[in-house]
């Protein structure tokens, strides 16, 4: 469902939206801007959470890696 709303832009903002589409698009341009933005912005936090799992784990990780790679160099 659609909801009616008020936003206030900058003239130069509104104008470089305006050099995109027409004015009876701008509504949908705004929106699908606000949901890539969200969606980014779900991605950014997603892969910062799964970098600081990665962190706490590197040390055994890598101690895993050089074990197996000993392993194989002794063959």
């Amino acid at each position: 469902m659609k909801v009616k709303t008020s936003v206030t832009l900058s003239e130069d903002l509104l104008s470089a939206i305006e050099s995109q589409v027409d004015k009876k698009a701008r509504s949908a341009f705004i929106e699908e801007a606000a949901w890539a933005y969200l969606r980014a912005q779900h991605r950014h936090t997603r892969d910062q959470k799964e970098l600081r799992t990665i962190n706490q784990h590197a040390r055994e990780l890598n101690e895993e890696a050089m074990d197996v790679l000993e392993y194989q160099a002794e063959e």
